[in-house]
């Protein structure tokens, strides 16, 4: 069973200046808590039970975060706010434990993930982009359903979604003989990055979810340095494709870019009219705006 997730979060946020001068991107709160808490829980919800955190130096405030704060805890205790308590101190379940590694240059995600090898060990684990949110459709989520895949084929599992065919030319594109249905993996050939339209092998967009064999991490060893002039995850995982089966998962639920302005925007919609204590007030809110 896979039960370590590595979460890269060392990027400067460049795309949500001027916020992100101050404040990391994924301590940018939707409704009422921090993006990266969404993505913690979809990683515990799948069974992972040790986070990762791949930083920097400006970071600290997520790492804050997940720790315990007694200060405040003991001021809530005694003003009897019991409530907020244990909001706080329920943010990560007792077996969950949250570990961190620095990433000493920006060299890319292949780097981020590769700082975390000696953490990792020998054994299979998943990768989640933070800037992603991802809504689960069903009960059980979409990165828990990766791990029953990879563990039901021992194949790297890539998560993907359908994007409008003339929007192909702005995402990763995976290449596959047969369109997987939702919640099903198919045998992928490779992934071609923003094809031009017309070109494109499938409509299916890499997003920001992966399960991946231990063997990734000799890989992105000796990975050159690729686009951009950064170790690229995706480079390595075209090595591993020469010896071993790679899978896309195409997904179930819905995905929320919050690294962008107007990603953020509709996370904050779309997580805010189904708050279970501020949902039905801020429906109200959103029709006496009548948008």
């Amino acid at each position: 069973m896979i039960k370590k997730a590595i979460l890269p979060v060392a990027g400067l946020g460049t795309r949500f200046l001027p916020a992100s001068k101050s404040i990391p991107k994924e301590m940018v709160t939707v409704v009422d808590r921090p993006a990266i808490e969404y993505v913690v829980k979809e990683a515990i919800a799948a069974g992972i039970e040790q986070i990762i955190l791949v930083t920097h130096s400006s970071k600290a405030s997520i790492e804050n975060y997940f720790d315990r704060n007694f200060e405040l805890e003991t001021t809530l205790e005694q003003k009897k706010k019991l409530d907020l308590l244990a909001e706080i101190t329920q943010i990560l379940p007792e077996h969950v434990s949250v570990v961190s590694v620095r990433q000493p240059q920006p060299l890319g995600l292949g780097h981020a993930v590769l700082c975390a090898k000696d953490i990792v060990g020998n054994e299979p684990f998943a990768v989640l982009l933070p800037d992603v949110l991802v809504k689960n459709q069903s009960e059980e989520n979409d990165l828990a359903q990766m791990i029953v895949q990879f563990e039901r084929s021992n194949a790297a599992q890539i998560m993907v979604e359908a994007v409008p065919d003339d929007l192909v030319d702005q995402y990763g594109i995976v290449d596959v003989a047969v369109s997987p249905e939702q919640g099903q993996s198919q045998v992928m050939q490779g992934i071609v990055e923003k094809p031009a339209v017309g070109t494109a092998p499938s409509n299916l967009s890499v997003i920001g979810r992966y399960v991946l064999p231990a063997k990734i991490m000799h890989l992105l060893e000796k990975t050159p340095r690729g686009a951009g002039n950064e170790i690229q995850l995706t480079d390595a995982i075209a090595m591993l494709q020469q010896t071993d089966v790679v899978e896309a998962y195409r997904m179930c639920g819905q995905t929320f870019d919050c690294g962008s302005k107007l990603g953020y925007l509709k996370a904050v919609l779309h997580y805010g009219v189904t708050h279970p204590k501020l949902g039905a007030e801020f429906i109200e809110l959103i029709k006496e705006l009548k948008l």
